[in-house]
């Protein structure tokens, strides 16, 4: 069975338990369902928002490609990725990653390898807003996140 993976980029929020059913609703061949909701955080009271910036096509594309492979390495019965732009403020949902499967494992494996992706390579670009009102600036990547992702580069999927 083929699947094909939802793939929205979006300025509104989102429902996980909405798009979870979606997953599910009518279906008896899911046995696992992993979910990852990443939030804005305050970063301890100095964060006022977080603005997110994409490509309109090239967002899509890219995480639709990060999917594909996904998809490729594990045994998924379905698959959304949700991830918003805008100014997001903290306790606000910006990435939603959840995978189906028969089996936890591939479900597990594929949310965090989508998750580890996303982190290093979605065509995102953050700004952070400071409460104290200081001039805002782009966020830098974190080296521990291109650690995680590189595990990933030599590795296929187990089941």
């Amino acid at each position: 069975m083929t699947i094909e993976p939802l793939i929205k980029v979006q300025l509104e929020n989102f429902g996980a338990e909405a798009e979870a059913a979606r997953l599910t609703t009518g279906r008896k061949d899911v046995g696992a369902l992993v979910s990852f909701v990443g939030l804005c955080r305050d970063e301890a009271g100095t964060l006022a928002a977080l603005e997110l910036e994409h490509y309109p096509g090239m967002a899509e594309a890219e995480l639709t490609r990060m999917a594909e492979d996904a998809i490729g390495r594990w045994p998924l019965t379905g698959l959304t990725i949700v991830h918003r732009y805008g100014k997001i403020a903290p306790g606000e949902n910006i990435v939603l990653v959840i995978a189906a499967s028969a089996h936890r494992r591939a479900a597990f494996e594929a949310a965090d390898f989508l998750m580890d992706f996303l982190k290093t390579r979605a065509p995102f670009w953050k700004k952070e807003h400071l409460a104290s009102g200081e001039s805002s600036s782009w966020v830098e990547a974190k080296a521990g996140d291109d650690k995680d992702a590189e595990r990933w580069l030599n590795t296929r999927s187990g089941t």
